[in-house]
């Protein structure tokens, strides 16, 4: 009997806290079919309420993140098809994921890999990195949130030159544009994604929840709006044992012993 074919995206546990989810579709360069989307999609869904993972660490692999989208399924259909197609359903539970996610990038991230990419919170980058938005060069645009996440990532300015031109820019660009948060050397990005996951995966994961929440929730708000976010989300933390815990042991001079609650 032939051998069941791999999924396009492996679930893996590497360290306690820790889910790692891995694109695998080596063959295309791990373009985002729907496929792998939907399975993404649905892995999400299920760690956000894993009470056991603290953080996601999101790959490719050690060759490429992910390419983009699947061209050969969009090349000869229409709008209506393309819309009802709702990826923006699929993407949701990675967008609205309450828990810390850390994307390792190695080689390139194009179109729907970058976009990808910027949903994680953090992304450790290779140097050989590249991040690009080149689907003006088939005659479409950024569709799953590049023209709005990248703005908000890298400025105007930046934006608006890759989506236009199409061209990447270099890991180095994009750590200095601020869309990059660790660069490192590229045999360095996956023990250093996941050691920046198992650190994260440490700390009290309603703080971390709550972080994360008011910083996305504060982006686009006036600042007086994300302060009082912010006021009221730290005074519930002290409704949190791990408030009482993480305070006791800071006086004890002792390790925290944090149960995510």
């Amino acid at each position: 009997m032939p051998a069941t074919p791999a999924p396009p995206v492996l679930l893996e546990h590497p360290l306690p806290g820790v889910a790692l989810l891995r694109l695998n579709r080596p063959q295309a360069t791990n373009a985002l079919s729907l496929e792998l989307q939907a399975l993404l999609s649905q892995h999400f869904s299920t760690l956000a309420g894993d009470p056991a993972v603290r953080c996601i660490l999101l790959t490719g692999g050690d060759q490429v993140f992910a390419a983009g989208g699947d061209i050969g399924s969009m090349a000869d259909v229409g709008p209506i098809d393309i819309y009802q197609r709702h990826t923006e359903r699929l993407w949701a539970p990675i967008q609205h994921c309450p828990k810390p996610v850390v994307a390792a990038v190695c080689g390139y991230a194009y179109g729907g890999g970058c976009e990808l990419a910027m949903l994680a919170d953090l992304i450790v980058a290779g140097r050989s990195a590249r991040f690009c938005q080149p689907e003006i060069r088939i005659g479409i645009m950024p569709g799953i949130g590049g023209t709005q996440r990248l703005v908000r990532a890298v400025g105007k300015a930046k934006a608006m030159r890759m989506a236009l031109t199409g061209q990447p820019i270099s890991a180095e660009e994009a750590w200095v544009a601020g869309l990059v948060s660790d660069l490192v050397e590229d045999d360095q990005v996956q023990a250093h994604a996941l050691e920046l996951a198992r650190v994260i995966a440490a700390m009290p994961a309603l703080a971390a929840e709550q972080i994360k929440e008011v910083i996305l929730a504060g982006m686009d708000a006036p600042l007086e709006a994300g302060l009082a976010l912010e006021r009221k989300a730290n005074a519930l933390l002290f409704a949190s044992r791990d408030q009482k815990e993480g305070m006791q042991a800071f006086i004890e001079k002792r390790a925290p012993r944090f149960e995510g609650c």
